[in-house]
């Protein structure tokens, strides 16, 4: 029995991806190398399409050489071109069009945020948004619970804050989803932390930013979201519609990584406000799932267009996935 507890636990070690360690970070080197190679929805059934509310329209698995490639936590798609950020503030950049081939590929390093860099709980870059009003970034990184603004291109690093509202926060359960959203409002909802101390277990604390979350006069509205019943919340975006798509990740040994999709109304959202979605689509077992921490919105014409990415902890036995769905809501 004993030996069989000692074996159980040694799994766990292997299974659980580290949280945010405060070890050396392994940063990306100079030569840019990655491959995507083509998945299907259903890897025992190809010809399947649909998924809840979404139609599938490919995806790829990128692989590279570099052994720090990974780790996708957040990204950001403009037109054919990708950004793809790590929790260890690595960025990778490509073009990618209808022929699923990546090219312009660009590895480099986050340029400043919290602590001097060199550790990995200075760069846990969790989520990422886009102001095109300004062209300007912002990252929010876990471990110091800070919001960092950037600008268009990713490489200079203007303005960091921790923001009172944002202190009480887990340090492995921080901003884990930042959205900007239409009307230039910025929402946030923190992975694990709960409202009023910890009693509302149902309940992630969210914030609502009246505007740029580094401008000191902003307000500040702080309210809930309700993940799906053993799922925590991985990231944010705005639909044009001006509702919220959060996608919820659970860890299981059984079925290891599952999603959830949820689609949240903002009407009327306001402090105390307590935000529920609708669930429209499942990734489990059959179809591809693993850890997805990251979602972009694009149109082509009158479609929505739903990018996910997976976050592969640099983990052998996972995979960085990027997948691509019509949102049909």
């Amino acid at each position: 029995m004993r030996l069989g507890f000692l074996k159980f636990g040694v799994l766990l070690l292997v299974l659980v991806p580290p949280s945010s360690d405060r070890g050396l970070r392994a940063m990306l080197g100079s030569r840019p190398e990655m491959t995507a190679i083509r998945v299907p929805l259903d890897p025992s059934n190809p010809a399947q399409s649909r998924l809840g509310r979404l139609t599938y329209l490919g995806g790829v698995r990128l692989v590279s050489p570099d052994l720090s490639f990974g780790g996708f936590s957040a990204m950001h798609v403009q037109g054919d071109r990708f950004t793809l950020l790590s929790d260890r503030g690595n960025i990778v950049q490509f073009d990618m069009g209808g022929d699923w081939l990546p090219r312009g590929i660009r590895f480099a390093d986050l340029p400043g945020g919290p602590g001097t860099g060199a550790f990995r709980h200075n760069r846990d870059a969790e989520s990422l948004a886009y102001d095109p009003a300004t062209g300007k970034f912002f990252v929010g990184f876990e471990a110091r619970n800070a919001i960092w603004r950037y600008d268009a291109g990713l490489t200079k690093a203007e303005e960091g804050t921790q923001p009172p509202a944002m202190q009480e926060w887990s340090e492995n359960g921080g901003p884990e989803s930042m959205a900007r959203l239409h009307d230039g409002r910025f929402i946030l909802i923190s992975e694990t932390t709960r409202p009023d101390g910890g009693r509302r277990r149902s309940e992630r604390v969210a914030l609502i930013f009246g505007r740029d979350p580094l401008d000191r006069n902003s307000s500040v509205e702080t309210l809930s979201y309700v993940p799906p019943a053993g799922y925590d919340p991985s990231d944010a975006v705005a639909l044009p519609d001006g509702r919220l798509l959060v996608v919820n990740r659970r860890f299981s040994l059984g079925g290891l990584f599952t999603a959830k999709l949820t689609v949240v109304d903002l009407g009327g959202a306001k402090a105390g406000t307590v935000l529920r979605g609708t669930e429209i689509a499942t990734f489990a077992r059959p179809v591809q799932h693993d850890n997805f921490e990251a979602l972009a919105i694009t149109r082509e014409g009158d479609a929505t267009i739903l990018w996910i990415a997976s976050d592969d902890n640099n983990q052998w036995w996972q995979q960085s996935l990027l997948l691509k769905f019509r949102l049909d809501l």
